[in-house]
């Protein structure tokens, strides 16, 4: 179990410095060193072990800073969104303090966003799934911002116990300056989807880290939907602790202009006989639209047939939209399946234009088709009755905008 007792960096790491791009090398010379690696980022519960981001730091260097600011000082606990159960509220079983199981036995902030929300977060709504139940419906916790000025931090549980299976969706709407931590622990032989969805007003700022543990022969299937929000950055963390254990990390954005849509993606093999499929993709539209998405996989000393690939897909539809794709892959043993990344960014293809224009589709239309062909294969990998069919409208609604 991860400590939980708070203690600065300096007392995890001799070499440790409040700003974690620096390290010392001699007691007299101090040097600005990147953290190069997901795995070397500094981690800590006290906010003031990060310092105020400057953008030089690789976790930073993509981001908006001046337009996250907001999120860099603590905020009230949950004063400025509001929660409530669609469905399942039967499976909320109590809320967990700073130390107290499950809270803190995975999540250890790496950023001063979540070491903020951790600190501002004093009752963590804890959601657990009973030991070898199986859900026929989802979870849905609806979670609404309730205004730009209002500033909160959140922390979240979720727990799947033992041989269970569950679907939790989070959905995100209204405006708030929101930090938010979701800890997801999926234990022996459990099956858990999590789908976290951001619909936000336009001057909604948004930064989550979600951090889960899947154990032996268990599964977690992440999802990250960004369809609003004027800075929406969510950073999933999947640890593949237990031997046969399974991830899989998908995510789905479509910006606009005046968004910034990141992620961070972190797939830690840790056991043996793991296994890894990391796909996003992220439409642009708008000569302001910005996507960043940088992915990090590291297959550990000890996981040993592992067989793991991550990729992201970016499509820009307009000039001036920009995406920011950087994977990077990690690998401590030569004993594995096999392992791979990919990325690619691109504008429509041409020839697909031609031939759907030679046999009478207008341009339109035609950029439409091509637009929801590449997106929809995210959509379609989701479960749940009706929310796929409303993310392909989804999709429809941000396609139509675009071309008036």
């Amino acid at each position: 179990m991860a400590d939980t007792t708070q203690a600065p960096l300096a007392a995890q790491d001799e070499h440790a410095h409040r700003d974690p791009a620096t390290v010392l090398i001699e007691p007299q010379d101090e040097v600005s060193i990147p953290v190069q690696t997901r795995s070397e980022r500094p981690r800590s519960y006290e906010p003031d072990d990060f310092g105020i981001p400057t953008g030089r730091e690789v976790n930073w260097k993509h981001t908006p800073l001046q337009r996250l600011a907001p999120l860099f000082a603590a905020g009230g606990a949950n004063d400025g969104v509001d929660y409530e159960f669609s469905s399942g509220a039967e499976h909320l079983v109590g809320t967990l303090r700073a130390g107290e199981a499950p809270r803190g036995e995975f999540f250890v902030p790496e950023d001063l966003t979540a070491a903020i929300a951790w600190q501002g977060s004093t009752d963590a709504a804890h959601i657990r799934v009973p030991r070898e139940a199986e859900l026929a419906e989802p979870i849905v916790l609806d979670i609404r911002g309730l205004g730009a000025d209002k500033r909160a931090d959140g922390h979240i549980v979720i727990e799947a116990e033992p041989m269970s299976k569950a679907t939790v969706v989070l959905n995100h709407s209204g405006s708030a300056a929101y930090n938010q931590n979701v800890e997801i622990l999926v234990r022996d032989g459990a099956n858990l989807t999590v789908i976290s969805v951001h619909k936000w007003e336009d001057d909604a700022v948004h930064a989550a880290a979600h951090q889960a543990r899947v154990d032996r022969d268990a599964s977690l299937t992440h999802f990250v939907v960004s369809f609003g929000g004027g800075v929406v950055r969510v950073n999933p963390n999947v640890e593949l602790a237990g031997a046969g254990s399974e991830g899989q990390m998908f995510g789905l954005s479509f910006s606009d202009d005046g968004q910034h849509l990141e992620s961070q993606v972190y797939l830690h093999h840790a056991g043996p006989d793991t296994t890894g499929d990391v796909l996003y993709k992220t439409a642009l539209q708008g000569a302001t639209a910005r996507a960043v998405w940088i992915g990090d996989v590291l297959i550990g000393a000890d996981a040993t047939g592992t067989d793991s690939y991550e990729a992201n897909r970016n499509l820009l539809l307009t000039n001036g939209a920009r995406a920011d794709s950087i994977p990077n892959l990690e690998i401590k043993t030569g004993d594995i399946k096999g392992a791979g990344h990919a990325s690619a960014t691109g504008r429509f293809d041409d020839e697909q234009l031609f031939y759907l224009q030679a046999r009478g589709v207008s341009e339109e239309e035609a950029r439409r088709l091509i637009v929801l062909g590449f997106l929809a294969e995210i959509p379609q990998k989701i479960q749940v009755p009706g929310l796929a069919d409303q993310l392909i409208a989804d999709i429809e609604q941000e396609i139509a905008e675009g071309t008036k």
